[in-house]
């Protein structure tokens, strides 16, 4: 049976530059817009299954310095998004309402921001498409700064971890009582992966709506 596109794409990351461009995805996918598109809870967890060979293909290193590389790319990566988003900030601020772009949802997502930028900030790593926005988003509205990078550091220290030391203990343990590698089911535990994180979002963004469109209704 032949590999999926998701499974060799993966796989295409990993061994056609390595580490390299392990770092590059998690960087983009974590602060630029192109990037949101990018795989990236997957591909750390594809990242643990294959840690080994990565660190040896790195000049032989320990594992756990290909981690807090891949840390420092996702935290370098928000405060790019942060920063691009502090300097754009001030002309949206100033525009005029269009079609597109409405500046009550602008002072909406400042209250937001204000209120849950905190849980915001660290959820967002665990959530597709929505980490790639979100560092963006509190650096138009001016989040405060050190709350931001505070919890930039400790988000991108849990998700980072969670996900590569995830692959790269349940890789061990399925080998030593199994016999069979998590490499040739990639596929599989992506698509698993990509369910169990954006489902919760789009239940919220569905349903969440429709509940609250029917309490409002009057009895």
């Amino acid at each position: 049976m032949g590999k999926g596109f998701i499974q060799q794409f993966i796989e295409w990351i990993i061994h056609n530059g390595g580490l390299y461009m392990l770092l590059f995805v998690i960087f983009a996918e974590t602060g630029l817009f192109v990037g949101f598109f990018l795989p990236g809870d997957s591909l750390l967890f594809a990242a643990g299954i294959y840690i080994k060979d990565l660190a040896k293909e790195f000049f032989d290193i320990h594992y756990s310095v290909i981690i807090i590389l891949v840390i420092i790319a996702s935290i370098i990566g928000n405060i790019v998004g942060f920063w691009f988003g502090n300097k754009a900030g001030p002309m949206l601020y100033q525009r005029k309402d269009s079609f597109l772009f409405k500046k009550k949802h602008l002072l909406r997502a400042h209250d937001f921001y204000e209120q849950y930028g905190k849980g915001t900030i660290f959820l967002a790593k665990f959530l597709p498409i929505i980490r790639t926005f979100a560092p963006i988003v509190a650096g138009i509205v001016k989040m405060d700064k050190k709350t931001f990078h505070f919890y930039n550091i400790i988000g991108s220290i849990c998700w980072v971890t969670s996900m590569m030391l995830g692959g790269h203990f349940l890789q061990s343990i399925i080998w030593r009582k199994f016999g069979y590698s998590l490499k040739d089911h990639i596929e599989v535990i992506t698509i698993v992966i990509i369910l169990i994180t954006t489902l919760p979002v789009l239940y919220k963004l569905f349903f969440g709506k429709k509940k609250e469109g029917t309490e409002q209704k009057p009895s």
